[in-house]
Parts: structure tokens; C-alpha cells; sequence
């Protein structure tokens, strides 16, 4: 799983790579990150550090199902937001988000998660964060220019805090799906159960 999950990060970044990648800008950087339908009846919303290894394993193990059984097939869509735990999580919100929109942004999430123990644990977690980068078109300069954007960070960091006030979000990884609240770690069957009790309230 990890190596198709690895593979498929590579293909969503190479397929949707303009020339000169560059940096987003920070409208659509700041934008929410929608993997779906945004018709979708059922909304999850993740609140994730890109540092959390529990956050790591979800995108690994869980998201692959519940995007092939909910998201694909419109039941659901899943917005994510940034809940960065620590200098290097942000650090690697602020390159996801530089990295571009769409599919090319969740590339970039998915690639940051899968090298997650590369780079967040490492002497030097920029420089790991700007070699992981140049995989999706960004020159360490595109980087250097992102962590110099505190319009960014500042915007990353009041969402974080509204996250705290409206979802009492205090760890991560923490989901709200419609309005039922998921803290931590759950398995894909606690998941799904969720989601089809809240499928059929629409129905």
C-alpha cells in the first residue's frame, strides 16, 4: 500500500505540473483544499498535522477506502485543514500549500506524509523539505520564497485557531463528518460507520 499510495502522489503531482510550477498564490494557497465532489451530501473534515504519525497512518491505510467507496463515487467529499503540531509541520503546510491546487495539492500531502519520517524528525527539516519539494516542480528558491510569505503562516495559524474554537480540535488527527465529531485514530469500520449513519439521514 504504501508504494502504490507513494506512486499515485508522484502521478497527481507529475499530471497536473504546469511549466514553471513556481508558487501559488496566496489567495488559492489560504483557499479550502477539496478532494471531491463539492456537491458531495456528506462533508469530513480533517484536521491534520503533517508531522502526526497517526495522521501519516490514516492517509496510508484509511483514506485509500473511504475515497474509493465515498469520495469517488460522490457520497462524500473531504476538506482538509491544517492543524500543524510544531516549526516543522508548519513548515511542510506552507509547502503543500505553496505547491499548487487540486490534485496537485493533495500530491503534495501525500507525498509529505509518506516521507514524513524523512523530514520531520531531521537535523534540518527545511532542507529535506526542499529536496521533497523539487519532486513536485518547486526550486529550493520557490521554497525559500513560501517560508518568507508570513501572510501564510499567519493565515494557517488563525485557521488553526478558529479550528480549536469551533471543533475544539486539540489533537490531531481530529474529523467532523456533517456535524459528528471523530477525535484520534479510528479504523475504517468506525469510520464508515459514521458516514453511512450519516448518508441515511439524507435519504
Amino acid at each position: 500500500m504504501t508504494r502504490f499510495v507513494l506512486s499515485l502522489a508522484f502521478a497527481l503531482l507529475l499530471a497536473a505540473q504546469p511549466a514553471g510550477a513556481g508558487v501559488t498564490s496566496l489567495e488559492e494557497s489560504l483557499a479550502d483544499k477539496v478532494l471531491g465532489d463539492p456537491k458531495a451530501p456528506v462533508t469530513i473534515l480533517e484536521h491534520s498535522s503533517l508531522g502526526c504519525p497517526h495522521c501519516a497512518a490514516f492517509h496510508k491505510e484509511t483514506l485509500p477506502r473511504i475515497k474509493a467507496e465515498y469520495i469517488d463515487t460522490g457520497k462524500a467529499k473531504l476538506i482538509f485543514r491544517d492543524f500543524p503540531l510544531g516549526a516543522p509541520a508548519l513548515a511542510a503546510s506552507m509547502v503543500a500549500r505553496c505547491g499548487g491546487a487540486g490534485e496537485r495539492y493533495f500530491g503534495f500531502l501525500e507525498l509529505l506524509f509518506q516521507t514524513q519520517a524523512k523530514w520531520a524528525g531531521a537535523p534540518n527539516p527545511l532542507k529535506e523539505l526542499e529536496n521533497i519539494a523539487k519532486m513536485g516542480g518547486m526550486s529550493p528558491q520557490d521554497v525559500q520564497q513560501c517560508m518568507a510569505n508570513e501572510a501564510l503562516m499567519k493565515g494557517l495559524q488563525e485557521n488553526q485557531k478558529q479550528s480549536q474554537i469551533k471543533y475544539n480540535v486539540e489533537a490531531t488527527p481530529t474529523f467532523v463528518v456533517n456535524a459528528t465529531r471523530i477525535p484520534g485514530a479510528v479504523t475504517y469500520d468506525d469510520f464508515k460507520k459514521v458516514l453511512d449513519a450519516e448518508l441515511a439521514k439524507i435519504k
